[in-house]
């Protein structure tokens, strides 16, 4: 089944009520606000921050940036896989003939 649950979660001093989709969905989500929580406590602690807003706006960047990092290390190893598909291919084809 797909339950809907309503849970309440707490970033950056906010809450937030959320409706997810099942249990496990909730564990995904609480372990987010727990790295942003925690990214959220580094920033305060390493650099002198005005406003929450611009400590947020830091963690989305970090966030993001990661994303786009392991996405251009992704493509780049497929590229890899693919190439040696090829070769592994040819090399097949040479020894079935």
């Amino acid at each position: 089944m797909n339950e809907k649950l309503k849970i309440k979660v707490t970033i950056g001093d906010r809450v937030y009520p959320l409706t997810i989709n099942s249990e496990g969905e909730e564990e995904g989500v609480r372990k987010a606000v727990k790295k942003i929580n925690d990214l959220i406590k580094r920033f305060e602690e390493n650099y002198e921050v005005r406003d929450k807003q611009d400590v947020l706006a830091m963690c989305a960047l970090q966030f993001a940036s990661l994303q786009e990092v392991k996405t251009v290390y992704n493509g780049q190893d497929a590229e890899k896989i693919e190439h040696k598909l090829i070769e592994m291919n040819g090399l097949l084809d040479t020894h079935l003939q």
